[in-house]
């Protein structure tokens, strides 16, 4: 296997364990997915953001962020903790999740002094979790992605909204443009939908020949017009309209 650990990222709904699953059979690799459902606060967070949106209310300063996003942060602590196990990348490991997404959620959703709070007892942890061997990064339009959950149907997440995945997104954007980490592959999933298409079809061959042929540090697959690094790992400045071609 050409990378020891894949790690897939990306904003909500946008087919991360679909496509992790796919790989980590097609790879006859380990698979480790986050567990957002053994999050007692996660429901009764996404009920609060829903009140917040009736009111016209921004999803900061909800009272059960901190609890929410600190859950998830210890959660995936123990998760990772299986990278120190020995020959666990004998056969290969594919996450649908880096460590890193907790901070991209919590700048998102903490105020100010929960953020400061936050971010000290991230940094006791982040400096001991080791980067994966490449990270697969998923994005699509956050009207795309509404669509996208509401059609798996999930009750908790009815109360996500498209300006919610706007922001989500652009996070994700911001975090992957300054990253220092492991190589990145980006892919436009408006044309590669892990979930519509099918794990022998030729858009899924076609990722798996991407992936092979990755040289890094930053490239990308059917890409959008997104500001961050050129095809050579350069940092470039978001255009008018935040366009460059990668």
């Amino acid at each position: 296997m050409k990378f020891a650990h894949i790690a897939i990222e990306g904003p909500i709904g946008v087919g991360k364990t679909t496509l992790a699953r796919a790989l980590a059979a097609q790879r006859g690799a380990k698979l480790l997915l986050e567990e957002p459902a053994d999050n007692p606060f996660l429901e009764r967070y996404y009920e609060d953001m829903g009140r917040a949106t009736q009111r016209g209310a921004g999803w900061k300063g909800n009272a059960l962020a901190l609890q929410t996003q600190l859950n998830f942060l210890f959660q995936r602590v123990e998760q990772l903790a299986v990278l120190k196990q020995p020959g666990i990348f004998e056969q290969g490991l594919i996450s649908d999740f880096l460590f890193a997404k907790d901070a991209i959620f919590a700048a998102l959703t903490l105020g100010d002094e929960d953020l400061a709070l936050y971010r000290q007892i991230h940094k006791r942890h982040a400096q001991r979790v080791p980067e994966p061997d490449l990270v697969i990064w998923l994005h699509a339009e956050p009207d795309t992605l509404l669509a996208r959950i509401a059609r798996r149907g999930l009750p908790m997440e009815r109360h996500i909204t498209e300006d919610y995945l706007r922001a989500l997104s652009d996070a994700y954007q911001r975090h992957f443009t300054t990253h220092r980490g492991a190589p990145v592959l980006a892919i436009n999933t408006e044309a590669f939908h892990p979930a519509a298409d099918a794990p022998d079809g030729p858009s899924f061959r076609r990722v798996l020949d991407r992936i092979e042929r990755f040289k890094g540090p930053f490239e990308y697959f059917d890409p959008p017009d997104l500001p961050g690094r050129a095809s050579d790992g350069r940092l470039v400045a978001p255009k008018q309209g935040g366009l460059i071609e990668g």
